[in-house]
């Protein structure tokens, strides 16, 4: 029985695990950003309420990396298509080493997003406190010098 399958056979394996990696990978980051800088928006909770919605800024963008995977998973799937024309061992590889790179940039990038957003959200609390430090210091220096 004659085959329609036209180029390698074991290559669209290596395609679709390129847009899983895609998709797996930066979701992972995306996760772990919106955990890792969730924590830091809920500490603002605590101690700032009014300040929320303003820290809220590296979540949203952590959760935009999974979407970015999605993208490049879905450009990956549509173009493995055996029957429509021909898919080689390096097309399969080439859509491997494109999912694995969007995948692990998007993984480092949200557990950078993760760390410094909640650093940074924390700071953003600090920092706005530390004019009333200031303030109060200059004062007490004030009153001993005078």
């Amino acid at each position: 029985m004659p085959s329609t399958f036209s180029g390698d056979e074991t290559a669209p394996f290596f395609g679709f695990l390129g847009a899983a990696a895609a998709l797996v990978f930066s979701c992972m980051g995306a996760a772990y950003g919106t955990a890792k800088s969730g924590v830091g928006v809920a500490s603002m909770g605590v101690m700032r309420p009014e300040l929320v919605m303003k820290s809220i800024v590296p979540v949203v963008m952590a959760g935009v990396l999974g979407i970015y995977g999605l993208i490049i998973a879905v450009i990956i799937s549509t173009g493995i298509n055996p029957k429509a024309k021909s898919y080689y061992l390096f097309d399969g590889y080439a859509h491997l080493s494109s999912g694995l790179a969007c995948g692990l940039a998007g993984l480092s990038a949200g557990m950078a997003i993760g760390i410094v957003g909640d650093a940074g959200v924390r700071y953003y609390d600090h920092r706005l406190c530390l004019p009333m430090y200031r303030c109060i210091c200059q004062c007490l220096l004030f009153i001993r010098v005078g």
